[in-house]
């Protein structure tokens, strides 16, 4: 079985049908990248797509000195980055407080559980755009501290400050929430 970069190689020398093979294994991880990064599913899905057409359009430029994966994330940072710069200011109200609430009432370990993840993702959303990235790419994506160094292009201990910074930050604000919910 061919790893990531194998098979990029093989798409960058024109085997471009083997990118089905990429998407199978990062669509959805990079989708919950998104989803996390921006709390708006059809956007992420927009989003992935968008850095698949990239990949293909870029592919030329893939060197394989970095993993795969580490490359896909910068795509898809820059594609984040386009995406914030062609939007309007403001976002209708109607837009973020789209879904209706469910009329059955939950059992309690589970609104409990639910309570706790809306507060968690109203506290990250509290963050600035970098402190969630580097947040997502090292808890949620599993990338090891290297490659997200080699992503935002700084050392690995200043990932480490602001993993640790970040984390910090999060935990203020889910606390501020947590007091406000009471």
């Amino acid at each position: 079985m061919l790893d990531d970069e194998q098979v990029m190689f093989r798409v960058r020398d024109e085997r471009v049908e083997m990118l089905a093979i990429l998407f199978e294994r990062h669509h959805v991880r990079l989708y919950n990248f998104f989803l996390r990064l921006t709390s708006d599913r059809q956007l992420s899905e927009d989003l992935v797509q968008d850095v698949f057409l990239r990949i293909l359009k870029y592919r030329h430029s893939f060197r394989g000195e970095s993993k795969f994966s580490t490359w896909m994330y910068q795509i898809g940072r820059n594609a984040h980055i386009d995406h914030l710069r062609s939007r309007r200011p403001e976002i209708p109200i109607d837009e973020i407080w789209a879904e209706e609430p469910s009329p059955q009432p939950l059992p309690p370990q589970k609104a409990e559980s639910d309570q706790e993840a809306d507060l968690l993702a109203r506290a990250m959303e509290r963050l600035p755009l970098r402190k969630r990235e580097v947040l997502l790419l090292s808890r949620f994506q599993d990338l090891k501290y290297q490659e997200i160094a080699g992503l935002l292009k700084c050392s690995v201990e200043s990932v480490k400050v602001q993993v640790h910074r970040s984390l910090k930050e999060l935990r203020r604000h889910y606390q501020e929430l947590q007091g406000e919910s009471r």
